[in-house]
């Protein structure tokens, strides 16, 4: 991806950080304009003592859920850094606005090394009501990029995959967080072998209300079968056992090479999507394929969200202890090699 040249417009970044006890009301509801939690209170303390003005742009990074993202380096330390900028006040859609907020939210309630740290959150000004979430910069792009340059991952890397992501999961369940849009570009990766989950737009905090999450967002590529038919596979969508199921078709994907609902190629309408979820056959691995991935794979798949292994019984699956000494040496390894080479 191209730097971006000082020719062009330069992105204004001239926000002071506010005080901590700063409040700014959004969507009808109040949120604390506080750092994350004390994990983080080291990093987030260095960051505030500066403005955003100390921070350059560097480069798009991407665009999702009403903003775009941008790599920024601090212009003392060098230090460089994802600067997402949010304008929910912008959003005709009001449930484009409450994916924003739930996002900020979400983002200053997390404290793990398997999710994507927000070192600060900052709010323009109340009168726009946009703002700047300045996360950690993961060095190598996300999964989605990885697969692109390699065509498929092997199954050792995968397992490292799996097992970061399942700690990530872990932590965000325990804090009735569920995610609701695993997919491999939701996941970042740097140099070092670390995956993080990031994006949390579409994400729901169960926290507040043990009511099941009905709602139609997410990828839907992504979704479970009780997604698209809740009264054919369980009578309610359990945003737990979804976030299994994506885990396992993105484990798949990175395998295979292309997502493995449709053929190569076929249009992934909304309509083809659902009958290949809900109807279609389960998806083959050729005979490469180690037994340790099939069960793996149709551990995460099954149809009835109550036949789907947990997070915490997948963390001790047999796929993930087959390569336990050797799956972070050989991602690390992939990470450093050149597009479609594999080792």
């Amino acid at each position: 991806m191209a730097v971006i040249r000082d020719r062009r417009p330069q992105l204004s970044l001239t926000l002071e950080l506010p005080p901590k006890d700063s409040v700014a009301a959004a969507g009808g509801r109040r949120i604390q304009l506080v750092p994350p939690p004390a994990a983080a209170a080291a990093a987030v303390a260095s960051c505030s003592e500066h403005r955003l003005a100390d921070l350059e742009r560097v480069q798009v990074l991407g665009h999702g859920n009403g903003g775009i993202v941008y790599k920024v380096r601090h212009v003392r330390t060098g230090e460089l850094y994802a600067l997402k900028l949010l304008h929910p006040h912008h959003q005709s859609d009001a449930a484009v606005r409450r994916q924003i907020y739930r996002e900020i939210e979400i983002l200053r309630r997390t404290d793990s090394p398997f999710v994507v740290r927000c070192h600060s959150i900052v709010q323009s000004g109340a009168a726009s009501g946009d703002f700047a979430l300045l996360l950690e910069y993961m060095d190598a792009g996300n999964l989605d990029s990885l697969l692109r340059r390699h065509r498929r991952l092997p199954e050792a890397a995968l397992a490292e995959v799996a097992r970061q992501v399942l700690q990530g999961l872990s932590y965000l369940h325990s804090q009735k967080i569920v995610h609701r849009d695993i997919k491999p570009s939701n996941l970042l990766v740097n140099r070092d072998g670390e995956i993080k989950i990031s994006d949390f737009g579409v994400s729901k905090m169960m926290v507040r209300s043990l009511a099941p999450c009905n709602s139609y967002v997410g990828t839907c590529a992504y979704m479970s079968p009780e997604r698209f038919d809740p009264d054919t596979y369980g009578g309610s969508y359990d945003g737990y056992a979804g976030d299994v199921w994506s885990l396992g078709l993105t484990v798949l994907e990175l395998y295979l090479g292309h997502f493995p609902l449709l053929q190569e190629g076929q249009r992934p309408d909304w309509a083809a999507l659902m009958c290949a979820i809900c109807f279609g056959e389960p998806p083959s691995l050729p005979d490469s394929a180690s037994d340790e991935l099939r069960a793996f794979v149709a551990s995460c798949l099954q149809r009835e969200a109550d036949r789907r292994w947990t997070v915490e019984q997948l963390l001790a699956h047999p796929f993930l202890t087959r390569y336990q000494s050797e799956s972070s040496l050989v991602l690390k390894k992939l990470l450093l090699l050149p597009e479609q080479c594999l080792a």
